[in-house]
């Protein structure tokens, strides 16, 4: 099973002790922290399908455990495959959602049998692909040098360029006012 992870930041000043002079705000500020470990659907190696969930009240429901009233809450996905958007929670418009996403980059055809692109970053057997590559490798855990080792790393990497380029897409943060201890969405967000 995949999993998104996902951080969150609150960033608050205090109602009571603050001033402003000369346009710059003074007093304290309050931060806390929580990682979210959310569980996406396993459709299994090679995972292909968009799998979108709807975090809405766990972060709602981290802002009412804070007791912080105002301010900003930060989602921020922790992982290069996940983005992050705020929309309607619809069913039809999740599944128009993925359909979308899926037609503007497709799965890789090493992938998928009706797969509708390739992508380098799918060459695995080519990778890691220069000096760079090979101390994020390196840094990760997975001595490269050791050929062994090297046919490990490669075996466990995913064909996934298309998830990259999705969550690029999307973004990797959103940043919603806090008042009040509420989110402060629209009504159909």
């Amino acid at each position: 099973m995949l999993e998104m992870f996902a951080i969150l930041l609150l960033f608050v000043r205090s109602t009571r002790s603050f001033s402003v002079q000369n346009g710059v705000i003074n007093g304290v500020m309050t931060a806390k922290h929580s990682i979210l470990q959310i569980p996406t659907s396993d459709a299994g190696p090679p995972r292909q399908d968009i799998s979108v969930e709807d975090v809405t009240s766990r972060v709602a429901d981290f802002v009412r455990q804070t007791g912080i009233k105002e301010g900003i809450v930060t989602v921020c996905s922790k992982h290069t495959t996940t983005g992050i958007t705020i929309n309607e929670w619809e069913k039809r418009l999740i599944n128009d959602l993925r359909t979308w996403l899926l037609q503007l980059a497709p799965p890789d055809t090493r992938s998928i049998a009706d797969g509708d692109a390739t992508y380098a970053h799918n060459d695995i057997d080519q990778r890691p692909d220069g000096e760079a590559e090979r101390q994020r490798c390196l840094d990760n855990g997975w001595n490269v040098d050791d050929p062994s080792i090297l046919q490990a790393w490669r075996n466990q990497e995913p064909i996934n360029a298309h998830s990259h380029l999705l969550a690029t897409l999307l973004g990797a943060t959103e940043s919603i006012p806090v008042s009040e201890g509420e989110l402060m969405l629209g009504q159909w967000q």
